[in-house]
């Protein structure tokens, strides 16, 4: 059984940022180097599906050391969920967060972000950057309006593929995978490029959304403004 608290509140005179310990209430293996953590949800607390939080380990020399994560979660539920990648090798802020079980606080403070729907459209997603989408089409499924939206997941194998189950039910044929050093029967092979976006968007959508490593989400850019995408009907988190 777990124990559910309600998650302390802590208000700094020094600032104006709210931080919320919550208590890890379970962690679970997503794929081989991704984990999803449920944690308390503090009294009031809400965001909108896209959004994130800066997120730290609460003990003594990690408390400061934010890192930004998305929720996957639906808003309605009684719990928060992160979908995170563990980047075990570097010895960071993941690999600690890896390293936790169930009953582990963290510190969570206030929501932020650009990306959130607006309407029908395609995304376009890199690896650990399918996460604020996972909200978006859940959020859509409870609400049932996942409509025509497309999905073009970029990987490297399929093993790194994110929650491909729940994905391909979420969005049945509208869900490509194109995978980068893999070759695998019905998933594309390669690098997403202008051809490979002629070829598997064959219209114009009203809304494009994109997430994922810098170098990608560029070279994604210029494709689209090349086949014709506007600027101003991209939605993707502003640095």
């Amino acid at each position: 059984m777990i124990l559910f608290l309600l998650p302390r509140l802590i208000n700094y005179s020094t600032g104006s940022m709210e931080e919320h310990i919550v208590k890890i209430l379970s962690i679970e293996e997503v794929t081989h180097d991704v984990k999803s953590f449920k944690v308390e949800k503090p009294v009031g607390y809400s965001f909108i599906p896209g959004q994130a939080t800066e997120v730290s380990i609460n003990v003594p020399g990690l408390k400061n050391e934010k890192r930004p994560f998305t929720f996957t979660s639906l808003n309605s539920s009684d719990y928060l969920e992160f979908t995170i990648k563990i980047y075990s090798e570097r010895n960071g802020i993941t690999n600690e967060l890896g390293k936790l079980k169930p009953g582990s606080e963290l510190i969570i403070r206030d929501v932020w972000g650009d990306i959130s729907y607006k309407g029908e459209g395609v995304f376009i997603a890199g690896g650990a950057g399918i996460t604020p989408f996972i909200s978006i089409f859940r959020e859509l499924h409870y609400r049932k309006k996942i409509g025509s939206n497309l999905l073009v997941f970029a990987n490297k194998t399929k093993d790194d593929i994110i929650l491909e189950s729940e994905l391909k039910w979420l969005l049945s044929d509208l869900f490509i995978n194109i995978l980068s050093d893999e070759k695998s029967e019905g998933y594309a092979h390669g690098f997403i490029t202008e051809e490979f976006l002629k070829t598997n968007i064959p219209a114009l959508y009203n809304n494009y959304y994109l997430c994922g490593p810098p170098p990608m989400i560029d070279a994604v850019l210029r494709f689209l403004y090349n086949i014709g995408v506007s600027e101003n009907i991209i939605t993707m988190e502003k640095m």
